[in-house]
């Protein structure tokens, strides 16, 4: 089973969400609906950014460590 790493960004307010799970389209599916109460206000969502991983703890980490970069790194280049 594969596990998404993604970055979405708001197409209202250019503000930009990181995430994991194991069903990418769903899930930005279910940010657009406004079902994530963290990101509801900012929909319309695009996802900038992905990676690709078959275990959850390596995808869990990586989505941690891109959110502690938020300043620098991957985000200064998307």
């Amino acid at each position: 089973m594969s596990y998404y790493v993604y970055i979405l960004e708001s197409l209202k307010s250019g503000r930009r969400y990181t995430g994991y799970t194991k069903n990418l389209e769903e899930r930005l599916a279910r940010h657009n609906r406004g079902a994530v109460r963290s990101t509801a206000r900012g929909k319309p969502y695009k996802i900038i950014y992905c990676e690709e991983y078959e275990d959850i703890g390596l995808a869990k980490n990586r989505e941690l460590e891109l959110k502690r970069k938020k300043g620098s790194g991957l985000y200064k280049f998307l």
